[in-house]
Protein backbone atom coordinates (compact mmCIF):
# COMPACT_ATOMS: atom_id res chain seq x y z
CA UNK A 1 0.00 0.00 0.00
CA UNK A 2 1.37 3.41 -0.95
CA UNK A 3 1.82 6.25 1.52
CA UNK A 4 -1.05 8.08 -0.18
CA UNK A 5 -3.41 5.09 0.16
CA UNK A 6 -2.33 4.53 3.75
CA UNK A 7 -3.03 8.16 4.69
CA UNK A 8 -6.43 8.09 2.95
CA UNK A 9 -7.42 4.83 4.62
CA UNK A 10 -6.43 6.04 8.10
CA UNK A 11 -8.30 9.29 7.54
CA UNK A 12 -11.44 7.37 6.50
CA UNK A 13 -11.30 5.26 9.66
CA UNK A 14 -10.94 8.41 11.80
CA UNK A 15 -13.63 10.34 9.92
CA UNK A 16 -16.35 7.71 9.68
CA UNK A 17 -17.55 7.94 13.31
CA UNK A 18 -17.38 11.76 13.27
CA UNK A 19 -19.40 11.99 10.07
CA UNK A 20 -21.92 9.30 11.05
CA UNK A 21 -22.53 10.90 14.46
CA UNK A 22 -23.54 14.12 12.71
CA UNK A 23 -25.88 12.30 10.31
CA UNK A 24 -23.70 12.80 7.23
CA UNK A 25 -22.16 10.43 4.70
CA UNK A 26 -18.44 10.26 4.04
CA UNK A 27 -18.29 10.34 0.25
CA UNK A 28 -14.53 10.27 -0.31
CA UNK A 29 -11.12 11.07 1.15
CA UNK A 30 -8.14 12.04 -0.97
CA UNK A 31 -4.53 12.93 -0.28
CA UNK A 32 -3.20 14.86 -3.27
CA UNK A 33 -0.38 17.20 -4.19
CA UNK A 34 -1.37 20.36 -6.06
CA UNK A 35 1.05 23.13 -6.92
CA UNK A 36 3.68 21.79 -4.53
CA UNK A 37 1.26 21.60 -1.57
CA UNK A 38 -0.25 18.43 -0.09
CA UNK A 39 -3.99 18.39 0.65
CA UNK A 40 -5.97 15.95 2.77
CA UNK A 41 -9.56 16.38 1.58
CA UNK A 42 -12.69 14.85 2.99
CA UNK A 43 -15.95 15.07 1.07
CA UNK A 44 -19.19 14.79 3.05
CA UNK A 45 -22.81 14.81 1.99
CA UNK A 46 -26.36 14.16 3.12
CA UNK A 47 -29.84 14.25 1.66
CA UNK A 48 -30.62 17.92 1.03
CA UNK A 49 -26.97 18.95 0.87
CA UNK A 50 -24.21 20.18 3.14
CA UNK A 51 -23.72 23.67 4.57
CA UNK A 52 -20.52 25.51 5.42
CA UNK A 53 -21.40 25.04 9.10
CA UNK A 54 -21.60 21.27 8.57
CA UNK A 55 -18.15 21.30 6.97
CA UNK A 56 -16.77 23.41 9.81
CA UNK A 57 -18.15 21.07 12.50
CA UNK A 58 -16.59 18.01 10.86
CA UNK A 59 -13.36 19.90 10.19
CA UNK A 60 -12.95 20.89 13.86
CA UNK A 61 -13.58 17.37 15.15
CA UNK A 62 -11.34 15.81 12.48
CA UNK A 63 -8.56 18.33 13.14
CA UNK A 64 -8.51 17.33 16.83
CA UNK A 65 -8.20 13.65 15.88
CA UNK A 66 -5.45 14.40 13.37
CA UNK A 67 -3.51 16.34 16.02
CA UNK A 68 -3.79 13.36 18.42
CA UNK A 69 -2.80 10.73 15.84
CA UNK A 70 -0.21 12.86 13.98
CA UNK A 71 0.47 10.14 11.39
CA UNK A 72 1.09 12.29 8.29
CA UNK A 73 4.76 13.13 7.83
CA UNK A 74 4.36 15.85 5.21
CA UNK A 75 3.14 19.39 5.72
CA UNK A 76 -0.42 19.49 4.39
CA UNK A 77 -3.68 21.43 4.34
CA UNK A 78 -6.81 19.66 5.56
CA UNK A 79 -10.13 20.50 3.92
CA UNK A 80 -13.69 19.28 4.45
CA UNK A 81 -16.24 20.08 1.77
CA UNK A 82 -19.28 19.01 -0.17
CA UNK A 83 -18.46 16.85 -3.18
CA UNK A 84 -20.44 19.19 -5.43
CA UNK A 85 -22.69 18.45 -8.38
CA UNK A 86 -20.00 17.29 -10.74
CA UNK A 87 -18.43 14.68 -8.52
CA UNK A 88 -17.36 11.48 -10.25
CA UNK A 89 -18.81 8.10 -9.34
CA UNK A 90 -16.06 6.15 -7.62
CA UNK A 91 -17.44 3.71 -5.10
CA UNK A 92 -20.14 1.05 -5.22
CA UNK A 93 -22.45 3.23 -3.12
CA UNK A 94 -22.10 6.05 -5.70
CA UNK A 95 -23.35 3.72 -8.42
CA UNK A 96 -26.15 2.36 -6.22
CA UNK A 97 -27.34 5.89 -5.41
CA UNK A 98 -27.26 6.79 -9.11
CA UNK A 99 -29.37 3.89 -10.43
CA UNK A 100 -32.13 5.24 -12.67
CA UNK A 101 -30.47 8.66 -12.95
CA UNK A 102 -28.90 10.31 -15.99
CA UNK A 103 -25.13 10.01 -16.24
CA UNK A 104 -22.45 11.66 -18.31
CA UNK A 105 -19.72 9.29 -19.44
CA UNK A 106 -16.51 10.38 -21.13
CA UNK A 107 -14.25 7.75 -22.64
CA UNK A 108 -10.51 7.80 -23.19
CA UNK A 109 -10.90 6.83 -26.85
CA UNK A 110 -13.64 7.58 -29.34
CA UNK A 111 -16.34 4.93 -29.64
CA UNK A 112 -18.39 5.23 -32.82
CA UNK A 113 -16.66 8.59 -33.39
CA UNK A 114 -17.67 10.10 -30.03
CA UNK A 115 -16.21 10.34 -26.54
CA UNK A 116 -19.19 11.74 -24.60
CA UNK A 117 -22.28 9.71 -23.81
CA UNK A 118 -25.41 10.46 -21.80
CA UNK A 119 -27.96 7.98 -20.55
CA UNK A 120 -29.85 6.49 -17.63
CA UNK A 121 -27.84 4.10 -15.44
CA UNK A 122 -29.51 0.69 -15.73
CA UNK A 123 -26.76 -1.68 -14.51
CA UNK A 124 -23.21 -1.82 -13.17
CA UNK A 125 -20.75 -4.29 -11.70
CA UNK A 126 -17.06 -4.28 -10.81
CA UNK A 127 -16.03 -4.16 -14.47
CA UNK A 128 -18.75 -2.40 -16.45
CA UNK A 129 -21.49 0.23 -16.56
CA UNK A 130 -24.64 0.06 -18.69
CA UNK A 131 -26.77 3.06 -19.63
CA UNK A 132 -29.97 3.42 -21.60
CA UNK A 133 -29.42 5.96 -24.34
CA UNK A 134 -32.00 8.55 -25.42
CA UNK A 135 -33.05 6.36 -28.39
CA UNK A 136 -33.88 3.48 -26.03
CA UNK A 137 -30.83 1.39 -26.88
CA UNK A 138 -28.47 0.18 -24.16
CA UNK A 139 -24.72 0.66 -24.20
CA UNK A 140 -22.25 -1.07 -21.91
CA UNK A 141 -18.83 0.43 -21.14
CA UNK A 142 -15.90 -1.33 -19.55
CA UNK A 143 -14.78 0.72 -16.54
CA UNK A 144 -11.23 0.73 -17.94
CA UNK A 145 -12.35 2.73 -20.98
CA UNK A 146 -14.14 5.40 -18.89
CA UNK A 147 -12.18 8.58 -18.23
CA UNK A 148 -15.01 10.25 -16.28
CA UNK A 149 -18.41 9.16 -15.05
CA UNK A 150 -20.71 11.45 -13.09
CA UNK A 151 -24.32 12.53 -12.75
CA UNK A 152 -25.41 14.66 -15.68
CA UNK A 153 -26.82 18.04 -14.83
CA UNK A 154 -28.72 20.49 -16.98
CA UNK A 155 -28.58 24.25 -16.66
Amino acid sequence: MSKKENYEQKAEVMLEPIVSEKGFELVDVEYVKEGGTWYLRAYIDREGGITIDDCEAVSRAFSEKLDQEDYIEDTYIMEVSSPGLGRPLKKEKDYARSMGKELEIRTYRAIDKQKEFYGILTAYDNNSVTIEMEDGSERTFEKGEIALIRLAFDF
